[in-house]
């Protein structure tokens, strides 16, 4: 009797213990791939409408820009460059606690001036069919006409879609390589349904 006792708390044991390292495998495994690989987001705001919807929530890309050391953000392994288009999530640079959400306008080496609300990349009109304006007739100096401007090296330049309701590099500046944490992927939730 004490030998069937002794047996059926070893097998507990060894069930409990199988359970325990399932759980243990499938954290680590989470925890490596928010850190390097895919991590979900929520947009909070308005400045990406209509391409983004308040409260969408959406997967975002890690390691296509690259693999990076998550103690000190430094690059281990450097993926494809950002690209003109791209819509990134990246630290805010006014404070880094903040995540933000915005399309790169200009990359390093681009010229850039917005004119009339129309902006120009190394002189020629972007064609942007993803933009709104909610105040078409408003015209405010330094949002809808600034520059020219040169994007420096290992910088970018993001604005927002929704041009009249997007705090974005017009107002605090180019954007650091190193504050990209990565590309928008999936929208795995839309808030309108979709």
């Amino acid at each position: 009797m004490n030998e069937e006792l002794s047996l059926l708390q070893r097998l507990r044991q060894n069930v409990i213990w199988e359970y325990a390292e399932a759980l243990l495998w499938a954290v680590a495994l989470a925890l490596i791939l928010t850190t390097f690989v895919v991590q979900a987001f929520k947009i909070p705001s308005g400045s990406m409408l209509e391409t983004l919807q308040i409260g969408d929530h959406l997967l975002v890309n890690k390691f296509i820009y690259g693999l990076r050391n998550p103690f000190n953000d430094d690059y281990l392994i450097r993926g494809r460059e950002p690209q003109v288009g791209d819509i990134i999530v990246f630290r805010y640079p006014k404070d880094r606690s903040l995540d933000y959400i915005k399309r790169i306008a200009g990359v390093p080496g681009d010229t850039l001036e917005m004119r009339n609300k129309v902006l120009y990349r190394n002189g020629v009109a972007v064609q942007e069919p993803y933009t709104q304006h909610s105040q078409p007739l408003i015209m405010i100096p330094g949002r809808d006409n600034w520059g020219p401007i040169t994007v420096p090296e290992d910088k970018f330049f993001a604005l927002g879609d929704n041009r009249d309701d997007s705090s974005d590099s017009r107002f605090w500046g180019f954007l650091d390589r190193k504050d990209i944490r990565g590309l928008a992927w999936r929208i795995y939730w839309s808030a309108d349904g979709l």
